[in-house]
C-alpha cells in the first residue's frame, strides 16, 4: 500500500491518500484552497486511482475544509463517527471564529462504529473509536501494513488537545492506552498533524504518556 500525505490549510493539517491495486481511500479533507483541492485530485488522476472511501478521523474544521468539493468531484460521500455530527453542522460558525471561510460540508453518507471494517485494493482496515479530542474521533488501523491513522489523538511527542468543546483528557488517555498502545511498538502512527512516528517511540518518549503513567491514572 502506498501512503501519500498532503499537508494543507493554515492549521497545517495532514490528509492521506492511501492506495493499492488501483483503489484508494482518502483520510480527512484538509484541502482549503482551489490549488490544494487540485493537488489531491491531480494525484488521483496521475495514478489512475478509483476512490472507494472518503473517511474522516473527526470533524473539526481543519479536517473537513475539503469535504464539499472532494465529495462533489469524486461522487462519494464522507463516512465518520456519528458523535461528531454536531461539529459538521456547526462548522461554518466555527470557521468564522477563526476568520476563515468554509464551504458548507455535506451531510455524511454513513457512520462508522468501533470494530467496523473498511476494505479497498486488497487491504482491510479496522475502525477504532478513540474519543477525547472529540467525542467522535476514530482511528483507522491496518494490521497487515502495521499502520494506524490516529487523527488528532496521538502525535510525535504530544497528544491531542482536550480544551476544545466536548474534549476530555481522561477519555483521551483511555483511548490511547486501550485502543492504540496495545497495537504494538512496531506500528507506524500517521497523525493529523506533524510527522509520522511509532507506537514504540511514543510509549518510550512521549512526555504526556510518561506523566500519566507516573501518576498511575491511565487505564
Amino acid at each position: 500500500m502506498t501512503i501519500q500525505v498532503f499537508t494543507f490549510n493554515p492549521f497545517q493539517t495532514n490528509g492521506y491518500v492511501c492506495h493499492a491495486g488501483g483503489e484508494a481511500v482518502l483520510v480527512d479533507a484538509p484541502s482549503h484552497t482551489p490549488a490544494e483541492h487540485e493537488q489531491v485530485l491531480a494525484y488521483l488522476d496521475a495514478h489512475g486511482l478509483t476512490v472507494r472511501h472518503l473517511l474522516l478521523t473527526h470533524a473539526h474544521i481543519d479536517h473537513i475544509f475539503g469535504c464539499r468539493i472532494l465529495a462533489d468531484r469524486l461522487g462519494l460521500g464522507w463516512q465518520m463517527h456519528r458523535a461528531d455530527l454536531p461539529f459538521v453542522r456547526r462548522s461554518q460558525e466555527q470557521a468564522l471564529l477563526f476568520g476563515i471561510g468554509l464551504e458548507e460540508p455535506p451531510e455524511p453518507a454513513g457512520f462508522l462504529e468501533d470494530g467496523d471494517t473498511i476494505s479497498f485494493g486488497g487491504s482491510t482496515w479496522q475502525v477504532r473509536h478513540v474519543p477525547g479530542h472529540s467525542p467522535g474521533s476514530i482511528a483507522f488501523y491496518d494490521a497487515d501494513r502495521r499502520a494506524v491513522f490516529s487523527g488528532d489523538v496521538l502525535f510525535q511527542g504530544s497528544i491531542g488537545r482536550t480544551d476544545l468543546p466536548q474534549g476530555s483528557l481522561p477519555q483521551l488517555m483511555r483511548s490511547i492506552y486501550q485502543q492504540l498502545l496495545p497495537l504494538g511498538d512496531d506500528v507506524v502512527v500517521y497523525p493529523g498533524h506533524g510527522p509520522a512516528t511509532t507506537i514504540g517511540r511514543e510509549r518510550r518518549t512521549n512526555p504526556f504518556l510518561q506523566e500519566y503513567r507516573a501518576l498511575g491514572t491511565a487505564g
